[in-house]
């Protein structure tokens, strides 16, 4: 009986130490010790896709520039150039299977029109808050990069601040500038149809045509008659040094490298109305499939360390405001004598299309 009973205890106890080993093993396969090879690591590169970005700001070495200094950040950009009416109507065109990822340029009228169109995704960067107030969309949709000014300007050794015009309206009333400037009639691009919008809301009567009285329209009619067409490719600063137009429209950002080109420095009028003042923006295309890449980039392009160097580089005025001190003193000074033009944008984005329609079907010749 003694036998049997130790033979029962020894079999019990050899299954308890089996089970304990066995739940050990478990235990071990479970949780291995991990190597830190199998760890991801933490300081690897993000990776950045390829990105497709629209803009009418790629001119006079800016497109070049941004390249490099995107790349040296670690993304890859191409840039497609286009006025930028063609680009916002090729954005609206493409908005169901989009092409782009990102557009920057343009100015609050043109992203007002994508905007309505849904072509836009919302999205805030970090620096958002350290633009000049009252430049991004408050809806949050776009953000400022650099302010421009529309300005007539004009061949220092042709005129001289007394003898120029004082404001767009001198070219056609006064018979001494006819023939003698460069009429608006690229009609594709951002800028004419600034000049043109800066003239016709001044005459603005909502029973008139498109919001316009008759007396804008015969004064736009003057605009075109007494002007000399622009040519597509021609660059009119280069007429404007040589003479040939002496007078017509400069972009304050441009001034300084044109005036590098061609050794001349136009003088600018500052009508008592004020002058058309824009602002370069930037925007995420709403279905990108590279969404986290272009967040990334917006982050980078508006930022003030960017945004200063781009202001050093060529003399424009950033909407960022940790970035103007890196501003030109030239560029600081011309802008604290400007004033600028109060325009009604969601106005001018309503009607724009209407406008252009009708001066290139009815009164440029």
């Amino acid at each position: 009986m003694r036998k049997i009973l130790n033979l029962i205890l020894l079999t019990i106890t050899l299954g308890l130490i089996v089970t304990a080993c066995g739940g050990n093993n478990t235990a071990n396969t479970a949780k291995p010790e991990s190597s830190a090879a199998d760890e991801p690591a933490a300081n690897e590169p993000v990776k950045n896709e390829k990105l497709i970005i629209y803009t009418n700001a790629n001119s006079d070495g800016r497109g070049e520039w941004l390249i490099e200094q995107a790349k040296a950040a670690g993304f890859e950009i191409e840039l497609v150039g286009a006025g930028g009416a063609d680009a916002t109507a090729r954005l609206i065109a493409e908005k169901s299977n989009p092409v782009a990822d990102v557009v920057f340029g343009l100015n609050n009228m043109l992203y007002e029109s994508l905007k309505k169109e849904n072509v836009l995704v919302k999205y805030v960067p970090a620096w958002a808050g350290e633009v000049e107030e009252g430049l991004n969309d408050p809806e949050g949709y776009y953000h400022g990069l650099v302010k421009q000014a529309i300005l007539l300007g004009y061949n220092p050794t042709s005129y001289t601040a007394e003898t120029a015009p004082k404001d767009w309206t001198d070219l056609y009333n006064n018979p001494e500038f006819h023939g003698k400037y460069e009429a608006p009639t690229l009609l594709g691009q951002v800028t004419p149809r600034l000049v043109v919008a800066g003239i016709l809301t001044r005459y603005r009567d909502e029973k008139g045509e498109y919001g316009i009285s008759q007396a804008g329209w015969d004064e736009i009619k003057k605009l075109y008659d007494n002007g000399v067409g622009a040519i597509e490719g021609e660059d009119f600063y280069a007429n404007l040094a040589s003479g040939k137009t002496p007078l017509g429209t400069v972009v304050s950002g441009t001034l300084d490298a044109k005036e590098e080109q061609y050794g001349v420095k136009a003088g600018t009028v500052s009508p008592e109305v004020g002058v058309p003042m824009i602002v370069e923006q930037a925007a995420i295309i709403n279905g990108t499939k590279k969404m986290e890449t272009a967040e990334r980039f917006i982050e980078w392009i508006g930022s003030s360390e960017v945004q200063g160097k781009f202001a050093a580089q060529f003399n424009s005025m950033p909407a960022n405001t940790k970035a103007v001190a890196q501003a030109n003193d030239a560029v600081r000074e011309l802008y604290s004598s400007l004033k600028a033009q109060a325009l009604e944008w969601g106005f001018i984005a309503d009607h724009i299309g209407d406008w252009v329609e009708k001066i290139e079907l009815q009164i440029m010749k």
